[in-house]
């Protein structure tokens, strides 16, 4: 049997998904007049909303970035008055992350952005089906967590 055959797909398919994917993120965001935030960063700043005032490890395991991508891409989103950096009252060595003002004018538009984003993934598929599929994307999640943790 020839290899090529044997070999699955997901890696490249995830891959391709997550270009693809930022690519149209990205040109919505643009549609909504949100252009200072690309979609990696907006990242940061959804997690940020969720919970705001965390720290760079809270914020790097939330959002799956390592701490140097992180760390950059903070730089920029506080370069641009997106969040600001406060050393905490409790340990002062560590940093803990907050969003400022400019964020609260866009993030409705950033969450219909989402919404429509997610419309786009479940195009077709039926409640079981997504159901299922996010079991799945969730196990191999759980695959890949447990070898980076060794």
């Amino acid at each position: 049997m020839d290899s090529m055959k044997e070999q699955r797909a997901a890696g490249y398919l995830i891959a391709k998904i997550h270009q693809i994917s930022g690519r149209i993120f990205a040109k919505k965001l643009k549609k909504y007049n949100i252009t200072d935030i690309n979609p990696a960063q907006g990242r940061i700043v959804f997690a940020l909303w969720k919970k705001d005032g965390v720290s760079i490890v809270e914020l790097g395991k939330e959002t799956g970035l390592s701490k140097s991508t992180l760390t950059s891409m903070l730089d920029r989103l506080e370069e641009s008055d997106h969040l600001k950096r406060v050393p905490s009252e409790e340990d002062r060595r560590k940093i803990l992350i907050f969003l400022t003002e400019k964020n609260e004018k866009f993030q409705s538009k950033y969450v219909t952005v989402s919404r429509e984003m997610t419309e786009l993934f479940y195009l077709g598929f039926s409640e079981e089906e997504r159901n299922q599929f996010e079991l799945y994307l969730q196990r191999l999640l759980n695959n890949l967590l447990q070898v980076e943790r060794v």
